[in-house]
């Protein structure tokens, strides 16, 4: 099984839709109720309309090969973040931000540590 998509609820399509081509993602689908963007890997991440978004527990990593430069280009195109980059105990590095509806996002970098840490689980 394969993850295909996220969706997160947001109160503002347009103000939305603009934060997530400024991190870089392709806008594929546009409505005034809805947005679906394509990832460099092929998994899409999309945005729906909704009168009080409730965000929660929940976090959306985008990995990026380019972390640190992406961060700095950001920052200087006004995206605020609440901490890093910074390297993590689990071998990541990481930047987190939140979108304009508070929808909390990590930026990594994890590399061969993403599937192959040092403590991975045995295959078999």
């Amino acid at each position: 099984m394969n993850l295909n998509q996220v969706t997160v609820e947001v109160s503002d399509i347009p103000r939305a839709r603009d934060f997530y081509r400024r991190l870089g993602l392709e806008l594929i689908v546009s409505s005034d109720h809805y947005a679906r963007f394509l990832c460099p890997g092929g998994a899409t991440f999309s945005i729906h309309l909704a009168r009080s978004p409730a965000p929660g527990g929940t976090m959306v990593y985008f990995e990026c090969g380019d972390l640190d430069d992406r961060v700095l280009a950001l920052k200087a195109a006004s995206v605020a973040f609440d901490s890093g980059p910074e390297d993590q105990r689990w071998l990541w590095r990481e930047a987190r931000l939140c979108d304009p509806d508070g929808n909390r996002l990590c930026l990594y970098f994890a590399g061969e540590n993403r599937i192959n840490p040092p403590w991975r689980v045995p295959k078999g």
